[in-house]
């Protein structure tokens, strides 16, 4: 029996009638088309993401050190949640990289199998080759990493990119977290909300005033508070805005998503 493409079976359920509603987990162009391509389906998409993390004057720098290097390098980076962006009130920025970067250095990068390996490889050679190419790119500073170790990436930071630089506005996918000094939390949240992406974000503060400001402007589907935004629980309705996509997933929200409601009137 011969083996069919994903884009041949997607065409099958595009097409076929009988399939009324299509959910899809990936790239923001692929989930977009698919949507294009099925107007009178329900299309729900869970797409990427370039997580962002603020940490604030006031912040537990050492709960936040320990949160960004666990979730920025789990999975090597390749969750549409890994923390991917970190902006750090201007005061606390050295004091956090302190803390931060001997962590990231003791990540132990190795086969995946291994229950001692922090960080594994990559999907593939390609996305590889375009991790470190974005690397070099960078107009930052590497701080940690930026090199492999075998044919695996090093857990990698940089520092202070450039704002159109694309670890900066582009979902890498990679072990690779960036860190910028910021001059207030006006622009932090700014450059949180700088690009096309809107899935989950994080801040880390001791004020409940911030907390709350963050959870009203920072455009994401979710917003984490002293946790990191990689969190998440299947209760939850996790989603996403802006070209992060359409839905909300986790039981009773995916019950509504593909739920279509019919309305009776009886008059007896």
């Amino acid at each position: 029996m011969r083996s069919r493409s994903a884009s041949e079976i997607g065409d099958v359920l595009l097409q076929d009638e009988r399939v009324k509603a299509i959910t899809f987990t990936g790239s923001g162009p692929v989930g977009w088309k698919l949507r294009e391509r099925a107007p009178k389906k329900r299309v729900n998409l869970e797409l990427g993401n370039a997580t962002p993390v603020i940490v604030a004057a006031d912040a537990d720098l050492d709960l936040a050190a320990e949160k960004i290097a666990a979730n920025a390098f789990s999975f090597a980076g390749q969750s549409c949640i890994s923390i991917q962006r970190v902006y750090a009130e201007r005061p606390v920025y050295d004091s956090l990289l302190e803390r931060l970067l001997p962590r990231v250095e003791a990540l132990k990068v190795g086969d995946p199998a291994d229950e001692g390996t922090d960080v594994g490889p990559v999907i593939d050679d390609d996305a590889r080759e375009r991790i470190l190419e974005w690397i070099r790119a960078s107009t930052g500073e590497v701080l940690v990493g930026g090199e492999l170790e075998g044919d695996l990436i090093r857990p990698t930071v940089i520092g202070n990119p450039g704002r159109d630089d694309k670890v900066s506005c582009e979902e890498v996918f990679g072990p690779v977290c960036t860190v910028t000094a910021v001059g207030s939390l006006d622009e932090a949240f700014e450059l949180a909300n700088g690009t096309r992406y809107g899935l989950q974000a994080g801040i880390f503060t001791a004020g409940i005033e911030t907390a709350l400001r963050a959870a009203q402007e920072l455009d994401f589907g979710g917003v984490t508070v002293n946790e990191a935004p990689t969190f998440r629980a299947d209760q939850m309705p996790y989603g996403g805005v802006k070209d992060s996509g359409n839905t909300r997933e986790g039981p009773a929200y995916a019950v509504r998503e593909l739920t279509e409601e019919r309305l009776v009137v009886i008059d007896l």
